[in-house]
């Protein structure tokens, strides 16, 4: 074995694991720079309020962009299913009725994206950016200018606040819930065949069609799950704070982006795939919570968290255009 295929090999392996380090890194800092990072409850806290809605939305970014494109309304989808979630709870309907309710409005997002670019033909890009900008217009209407909908404290029934603040066996709800998510939507990917079409459509479309496969209907199926697994983070949140406040699902977008293609990082084709998003929610997650811990502001967080996304993507990227130049 020749010292070039041995140099490309340790490159490609670096690149892959490159994602891990990175966190052993971070996590490595914070520890030594804030003595509470590493406590229990700190690392609950990351977890449960860092980790949890992002995890979640960031699987429903992955998988519109495993079939090629991109899906701006995630937040929008997490703000209807609040909406419909908060408003059926408050009018005194059954708590399973209001979830069916809240997943519902999360398909019927993905279901107007999945006809603009099914049926008529636009760009995930632009169909997204449009569903986002109608959504948050709908919510400015339905709220009379935004005005955030509470459920009164001796009002919320058991089940609902039992979503966002139960426990089960001592593990928090959300966390079992967003395993859950994770693991259907892992063996979604790797054992069923649609999850090998998305993934071919991402890489190759042209092929999916003249195969005889419905493009069109596979991409529509993507982007209302997309929207029904945000749907999830919706509920979540609403059942977390008790209070639907319009557009604050949007908050998620930009690190659900960000996270779904660090994730890439994990994959020797460059693919997204759920376990490189999970370890790019989790290094956002530590930044954020580590940032926060040694002092910083807000707007310090951002320059970190940004600055995080740009090193791992570059360093990828190097390693990528060496390995295939070793």
């Amino acid at each position: 074995m020749s010292a070039s295929t041995i140099a490309g090999r340790s490159l490609a392996g670096l690149s892959r694991h490159g994602l891990v380090l990175a966190l052993i890194a971070v996590s490595s800092i914070f520890s030594a720079a804030a003595p509470t990072f590493l406590t229990a409850a700190n690392l609950e806290s990351i977890l449960v309020n860092n980790f949890t809605l992002l995890a979640i939305v960031s699987i429903a970014m992955t998988l519109a962009v495993a079939a090629g494109g991109i899906d701006l309304s995630v937040g929008t989808a997490v703000d209807f299913s609040s909406f419909a979630f908060v408003s059926l709870v408050l009018a005194g309907q059954p708590v399973a009725l209001a979830l069916l309710a809240a997943l519902l409005a999360g398909a019927l997002v993905g279901a107007f994206n999945a006809i603009l670019i099914s049926a008529i033909g636009v760009s995930p890009f632009l169909a997204t950016l449009g569903t986002l900008f109608i959504g948050r217009s709908v919510q400015q209407l339905l709220t009379n200018g935004g005005n955030p909908v509470y459920l009164p404290p001796n009002g919320v029934p058991d089940a609902f606040r039992f979503i966002g603040h139960g426990t089960i066996a001592g593990i928090p709800v959300p966390l079992l819930i967003v395993a859950v998510v994770i693991a259907v939507t892992a063996v979604m990917f790797s054992r069923t065949r649609f999850g090998r079409v998305v993934m071919a459509i991402g890489i190759q479309p042209s092929v999916v069609r003249y195969s005889g496969i419905g493009l069109g209907r596979q991409v529509a199926v993507t982007f209302i799950l997309a929207g029904i697994i945000a749907a999830i983070a919706g509920i979540i949140l609403t059942s977390t704070v008790t209070v639907y406040i319009p557009s604050s699902g949007n908050a998620f977008l930009l690190n659900a982006i960000g996270a779904t293609f660090i994730g890439t990082t994990f994959s020797p084709l460059g693919r997204p795939n759920v376990a490189g998003t999970v370890l790019g929610v989790l290094l956002l997650s530590i930044v954020s919570n580590g940032l926060l811990l040694t002092g910083l502001n807000f707007y310090w967080q951002q320059v970190g968290t940004g600055s995080l996304i740009f090193a791992v993507l570059a360093f990828s990227f190097i390693n990528r255009q060496a390995v295939g130049t070793a």
